[in-house]
């Protein structure tokens, strides 16, 4: 089942399955950060009015403004 980015809580980890149609001006931007479908990332924390929210993904950390993150869906790893 795919979920929004912002849907997660911190520390919860999980996988990109895609991008939303309506994000294309973000998509590009995305993949260059190393966002593509099928890559695992752990969210660390979301600032205190939910932007950015920072995400560690192959090995460093990426802050991400809401409306990038809204781009995103992803899947939830269950522990």
């Amino acid at each position: 089942m795919s979920e929004n980015l912002q849907q997660l809580k911190t520390g919860d980890s999980g996988k990109v399955l895609g991008y939303d149609r309506a994000g294309k001006a973000y998509r590009k931007r995305l993949l260059a950060m190393g966002l593509t479908p099928g890559t695992e990332f752990k969210v660390v924390r979301f600032a205190p009015l939910g932007d950015p929210v920072e995400v560690k993904v192959r090995g460093f950390s990426l802050s991400l403004r809401k409306n990038e993150a809204s781009v995103l869906l992803v899947e939830k790893n269950e522990h």
